[in-house]
């Protein structure tokens, strides 16, 4: 919420620029800027569930905000009404211990893929140097290269009995749609140029499973569930075509 905050305050400054023309029906807008991807995570507490059913006690996680270069690109129907879609480079998330985990501290880290489409209104007229949009959209997350440490690995195999080193746990978060909710303000400097900034809130829950195994052989498996809820404020600049 801190990292939100500090955004938003960065884009009021950025906001009180000079005059300009803004948006209209056939334009192409490109943008790039600076994307902050900020949890407002909690999740449950990990739990094996082969070869028994057993729960770490007081076991949670927390996920930690990330920033990266966000890319986007607006297409106008209409003077009012756009279509968004968003990319970026993909952000590695850092997730840390919490609870009974928390002196193990990194738990591990995976990439976000999460591309975006949304469909926004932009409301005022098509030369008005400043507007608000209101956006809904769709996002597909998915996270890759997941990596796990050799505190949480060690942990987990001790669960079963192995000694440190022996045990080798993998991870897979599974990918998830979930809606996009998004308002932004839009300023143009000149006919060409702007200044955007906009905040998205994603509701969104996975799952992960871990699988734990010596030499080679599956000895356990775990899992969790994790929500996500991520606000992710996006300051960026604009060029118009």
């Amino acid at each position: 919420m801190k990292q939100a905050k500090k955004w938003m305050w960065l884009a009021a400054t950025a906001l009180l620029a000079s005059s300009a023309y803004a948006q209209k029906a056939g334009d192409w807008v490109l943008g790039a800027g600076a994307l902050n991807y900020s949890p407002q995570d909690k999740s449950k507490p990990l739990t094996f569930v082969e070869p028994f059913e057993r729960q770490i006690p007081g076991s949670g996680a927390d996920l930690k905000s990330a920033t990266t270069l966000g890319l986007n690109v607006h297409y106008f129907l209409t003077d009012n009404w756009a279509v968004e879609g968003v990319l970026g480079i993909p952000p590695r998330l850092r997730l840390n211990g919490s609870g009974s985990l928390e002196p193990i501290g990194e738990l591990g880290n995976a990439r976000l893929y999460a591309p975006s489409l949304l469909g926004k209104y932009f409301f005022g007229n098509a030369d008005d140097k400043f507007r608000v949009s209101l956006g809904l959209g769709v996002t597909y997350s998915q996270f890759r290269n997941v990596r796990l440490t050799s505190g949480l690995q060690n942990t987990l195999g001790g669960v079963i009995g192995a000694p440190p080193g022996v045990a080798k746990t993998t991870a897979k978060i599974d990918s998830q749609w979930a809606p996009v909710f998004n308002i932004g303000a839009n300023y143009a400097i000149d006919k060409n140029w702007g200044i955007t900034f906009s905040v998205s809130y994603v509701p969104m829950k996975t799952d992960a499973k871990l699988t734990t195994t010596v030499n080679g052989n599956k000895v356990a498996v775990s899992q969790t569930r994790l929500t996500l809820d991520p606000i992710i404020p996006f300051l960026y600049v604009t060029y118009k075509f």
